[in-house]
């Protein structure tokens, strides 16, 4: 059996620069990985491909899905077949802002590559990623970045890990096409270039956050609930929503924080971890 993690992805800065003529959106992120999130195994004697978990259910059912698509392309891409079955234990919410599509073709793409010997790299293994979607290059790293042009060109910066975060959803999946749509078209302004990642994401925002604030309005009450949190630094949404974010002074706090949440929000899902 090899199994391979898919962690979950956070946008600590999201500057939506202009809309592009290919349709896509020009982007400035930040890129950053969490410890935790969905987990992808493959078992070479069985066949076929499973979901399971706490958000299973969302996609069981799917015979095409990002899983599946990273199968497929990446035995065309080098010529192998893929005997046995891919099963996803899926523990992140679905359409909620923190990659875990994304997450689950990139950790899908490293676990058939190391079972062939493949580096991950080669740069057909990018070429196979960035083809799936735009934020597949990111996840199939996992690093801290700095992501332009439709998030795909990376630029590796230091991470902060250890910072610890408490991923809070209001239970509400946000798709992201409709939030793009709704997007005003004003370029604020690049993501400011000096001091560390958390620096440089406080100075920063997100542009998607008032225009998911129309298609899911429980977002600003799961933002205004963390700003609340006993040392609370930077709360933010994640990508398009709706998942969001604070990272905390210490370990104590965040777990206190949600403690808190469990009581005050029982229907709300959280995820206490800390960056990579």
């Amino acid at each position: 059996m090899l199994i391979e993690p898919a962690p979950a992805k956070l946008n600590l800065a999201l500057h939506v620069r202009r809309r592009r003529d290919d349709g896509y959106h020009e982007l400035e992120t930040l890129f950053a990985f969490v410890r935790d999130g969905d987990v992808v195994r493959l078992d070479p004697d069985g066949q076929g491909f499973a979901v399971e978990g706490p958000f299973g259910a969302v996609l069981a059912g799917e015979g095409d899905n990002l899983v599946t698509r990273a199968r497929d392309a990446f035995g065309a891409a080098f010529g192998v077949a893929t005997p046995g079955q891919i099963t996803l234990d899926k523990r992140l919410p679905v359409a909620s802002g923190l990659g875990g599509g994304s997450a689950d073709a990139a950790a899908t793409l490293r676990l058939l590559a190391r079972r062939a010997g493949v580096a991950i790299e080669d740069q057909r293994m990018f070429a196979v990623a960035d083809a799936l979607g735009s934020d597949v290059p990111a996840c199939l790293y996992g690093r801290t970045a700095v992501g332009t042009g439709r998030g795909e060109q990376l630029e590796w910066i230091d991470g902060a890990p250890g910072v610890p975060v408490l991923l809070v959803n209001p239970g509400v999946a946000v798709s992201t096409g409709p939030v793009f749509a709704a997007w005003d078209r004003v370029d604020r302004g690049p993501i400011p270039a000096e001091g560390d990642l958390i620096m440089r994401a406080k100075a920063g925002r997100n542009d998607l956050y008032p225009p998911a604030l129309t298609v899911a309005p429980e977002i600003a009450e799961a933002v205004a609930w963390l700003e609340c949190q006993p040392g609370a630094d930077l709360c933010r949404m994640s990508g398009s929503g709706a998942t969001c974010f604070a990272t905390f002074a210490d370990g104590a706090s965040g777990a206190a924080a949600a403690e808190r949440l469990h009581h005050e929000h029982p229907d709300w899902w959280c995820l206490e971890t800390v960056l990579s």
